[in-house]
């Protein structure tokens, strides 16, 4: 008993000496880019992988223009609610949302030639917001500085005051050039400081060239550092969260789902469609914007389209639904809504959600007035829509001088099949005809109707 005792006192003994020879850990990421969902993701990531480390202290390394006032407001959260201290490192530039985002953070280090400030709210275009966002930002600008707490300082006298470790008035003058603050900010310009003038106000720690050098200057030479990179998957979802890119995707969704309206069986252009829908609503649902019911009422919107190409001839309600359905599905899927509440959606955000849909739905025009009949005709879409189905049948065109006659009451036989629309051969000429009852199969004897849009009307003969 006498020798475990001694053995387990001196175990113990082993364990405390390790623990405290135990490096600290430092977890590094960047903010790099834009501040928007996928600057966020980036954040959460990051955060996630300091306390599944626990570790000691989280700096992120940054270089942005701003962004985002929604995403910067997620991450400022993240950071004051973090269980560790967090440092930021301005690496060249933390403007606007970035200003907020550092403003956040426990300390302020910045490279030489850095900035910080210039956070007034503007719009997509670059133009200033009416000033209830002027408003909001200066509250949350100056709620965040004191979030930091005050210093005693003790005068001359012996007086004790309280001064905030960072002025909140400063961090409202980045936003509103009508603060004034006596011997930093004079009224008409926002501010923005440099490096060494940052220092001078409290808003900077120091000016360093690097991490490691911070690290020293801490007295956390001795450390492991735990460098979180963005992964391939990360610059994927990235890439495809781009504004100009989800454009292009919507275009896409959209000329898939007119070819195989115009040419109508499942084939290329539906399955370009889908994938096009896959790639831009899956980096929206990782980032939080498309919401489940969202993605339904688009899958919902193809089903209707759906019906309308394949059951039901013609085109009427349940094509026009099915559209305005996956039209409005791409435009709420942009806006940070909870379910039916837009409380929480800036009017920049449904403006830029519209902006995209409307640019895409104009590119969507555009293309196929410029491109359409080209790539109807081409060889590449008869091989992959209906049309090849057409020619492997060896159909020819319809007869030239078709208007001028009147096949009403004729009978014939179908060439193609008709879903709702093909061709038919009445003795021994071909004609373009449209079903408004059934779809007919190949080969089955038909007489015309009427006519209506350039297309002779039909029905199953005997019917």
């Amino acid at each position: 008993m006498k020798h475990f005792t001694l053995l387990l006192y001196s175990l113990l003994l082993a364990l405390n000496a390790l623990a405290q020879n135990e490096k600290p850990v430092v977890v590094i990421f960047d903010i790099k880019e834009d501040i928007s969902p996928s600057a966020t993701r980036m954040v959460e990531k990051g955060m996630k992988e300091a306390r599944d480390r626990k570790a000691d202290l989280v700096i992120i390394d940054m270089d942005t223009y701003g962004g985002l006032l929604s995403d910067a407001d997620s991450i400022r959260k993240s950071i004051l609610n973090a269980e560790m201290p967090v440092y930021v490192f301005i690496n060249k530039n933390a403007a606007s949302a970035g200003a907020l985002i550092s403003i956040a953070c426990d300390k302020i280090f910045m490279a030489p030639g850095a900035t910080i400030g210039s956070a007034t709210v503007v719009d997509q275009a670059g133009e200033v917001l009416p000033d209830k966002y002027q408003s909001y930002m200066r509250s949350i600008m100056r709620s965040t500085a004191e979030s930091h707490g005050k210093d005693t300082v003790i005068g001359p006298n012996g007086d004790t005051t309280y001064v905030f470790k960072r002025n909140p008035k400063i961090a409202e003058a980045m936003v509103d050039e009508r603060i004034v603050v006596p011997g930093v900010v004079d009224s008409g310009r926002i501010a923005a400081f440099t490096s060494s003038e940052a220092i001078e106000i409290g808003y900077s720690e120091g000016t360093y060239e690097s991490i490691s050098e911070i690290l020293k200057a801490e007295q956390k030479d001795q450390y492991q550092i735990h460098r979180l990179e963005k992964t391939g998957m990360d610059k994927v979802i990235g890439f495809l969260s781009s504004p100009a890119i989800r454009g292009v995707l919507i275009m896409f969704i959209f000329w898939g789902i007119f070819f195989e309206i115009r040419t109508p069986g499942i084939g290329f252009p539906l399955l370009a469609a889908v994938i096009c829908a896959l790639l831009y609503f899956a980096p929206l649902y990782l980032d939080g914007l498309a919401a489940n019911w969202e993605i339904l009422l688009f899958v919902v919107g193809l089903i209707l389209i759906g019906l309308e190409i394949f059951v039901i001839p013609g085109f009427g309600i349940a094509g026009i639904s099915g559209i305005v359905l996956t039209v409005s599905s791409l435009i709420l899927s942009l806006i940070r809504n909870v379910n039916f509440d837009f409380s929480v959606t800036s009017g920049d955000e449904v403006n830029g959600a519209l902006k995209i849909v409307f640019l895409a739905l104009v590119g969507f025009v555009v293309g196929l007035i410029v491109f359409g009949k080209g790539l109807m005709n081409s060889p590449l879409s008869k091989r992959l829509v209906l049309s090849d189905t057409l020619r492997d049948a060896r159909v020819g065109t319809a007869r030239a001088g078709a208007d001028q006659q009147n096949l009403t009451g004729l009978t014939g036989i179908t060439l193609t099949a008709i879903r709702p629309m093909g061709k038919m051969e009445i003795d021994g000429e071909i004609y373009e005809c449209k079903s408004l009852t059934d779809f007919i199969d190949k080969g089955v004897e038909i007489r015309v109707t009427g006519r209506d849009l350039g297309y002779w009307l039909i029905e199953k003969a005997g019917a």
